[in-house]
This record gives C-alpha cells, sequence and structure tokens, in this order.
C-alpha cells in the first residue's frame, strides 16, 4: 500500500519555482530543490517525475500566474492606456526578482518543444489581451491609430523581457523606471 502525501504539492512546486527562477534549470541540482521543497527525493520523483517533468510543471505554474497579474494589470484603471501603464509599472516595480519565463527562454529558447508547447499558448493568450487593450486605447485617441496592435504587443512582451534582464544585470529602480516610461512613450 502506498504511503499518503506528505506535504502540500502546490507549495512544494512554488518552491521549486523560486529554485528555479533563482538558479535555472541546469543551476538547480536535485538537492537544492528537495531542500526547498521540503520533501525527499522518492516524494519528488513520485509526485513530479524527474527534474525536467518538474521544471515544465513549474513553468506552466509560473507562467499563468504572471499571465494572470498581466491581465488584472491591463483590466485596471478607467482607460485602457491606464490599465496598460499599470502592466507596464508592474513589471518595473517586479523586475528585482527573477522571471521564471524569461529565463526560460534564454536558457532554452525553442530548443525543447515540450517546453515551447507549455510557454506559447500562455504567451499567445497575453499577447491577445495586450493587442485588444491596445485597440481599446487607440479608440479611446491614447495610442496612436497608426500603430500595429499585435505589433505593440510584441514590442512591449520584449520590453519586459528586456527590462528583467536589465534588472538582472544590476540597473537601478530609476533606470527600470526610465525603460517602462520609454516603452509607453513609443505608444503614443
Amino acid at each position: 500500500m502506498a504511503r499518503p502525501r506528505e506535504f502540500d504539492t502546490d507549495e512544494a512546486l512554488d518552491a521549486a519555482i523560486r529554485v528555479f527562477r533563482e538558479h535555472g534549470f541546469e543551476g538547480s541540482s536535485a538537492q537544492m530543490l528537495v531542500s526547498a521543497m521540503g520533501i525527499g527525493r522518492q516524494s519528488l520523483y513520485d509526485s513530479f517525475g524527474d527534474k525536467w517533468q518538474l521544471y515544465r510543471l513549474a513553468v506552466r505554474r509560473y507562467s499563468l500566474a504572471e499571465q494572470a497579474a498581466h491581465l488584472d494589470a491591463l483590466r485596471s484603471g478607467p482607460r485602457a492606456i491606464d490599465g496598460i501603464a499599470a502592466m507596464v509599472k508592474r513589471v518595473v516595480d517586479d523586475a528585482g526578482q527573477a522571471c521564471l519565463g524569461v529565463s526560460s527562454v534564454c536558457e532554452f529558447g525553442r530548443s525543447r518543444p515540450d517546453l515551447t508547447e507549455v510557454r506559447e499558448p500562455i504567451g499567445a493568450s497575453l499577447r491577445t489581451a495586450i493587442a485588444g487593450r491596445v485597440r481599446d486605447a487607440q479608440e479611446e485617441g491614447d495610442v496612436a491609430a497608426d500603430l500595429d496592435p499585435e505589433r505593440i504587443a510584441d514590442f512591449l512582451i520584449a520590453s519586459f523581457a528586456g527590462i528583467r534582464i536589465a534588472a538582472r544585470g544590476g540597473a537601478d529602480p530609476t533606470t527600470l523606471s526610465d525603460l517602462g516610461g520609454m516603452a509607453l512613450r513609443a505608444l503614443r
């Protein structure tokens, strides 16, 4: 008879996310993971599969949480541009914390199709939501009408990655804020 799990799977996965955010896949050892997760090595394998399966689960959970936070920001404020600005501010404010989404792209690019399958639909959904808010902001007269909403969404997503990488590289809060402000100015 199998022993019941003696740990909270979501809490353990969140702990793995923290390790992967800071150290990436290659830099995270199984020992680092089980120590942070508060579980034994066999529990890691029984509950999450191997390290790669755990990483994919962590990227998925992290990406969904980030997407939800971005969508909440996009929907805030009385005008669409206010939501876009809130999303940019959120990225700037959180840039000091390593982003698992950006680091997974930097570490693997598209070399691992099973990881791309995790990231791509979440990214596409966010891109669609951003483009929709850009269209709304154009209708409200706050974003230049001659800009393509899909290209603006791509630009903002790339800007977010750049801001996060700049933060990891040691950019100070003023620089990060300026980068966010320049991204918003590009929409006018």
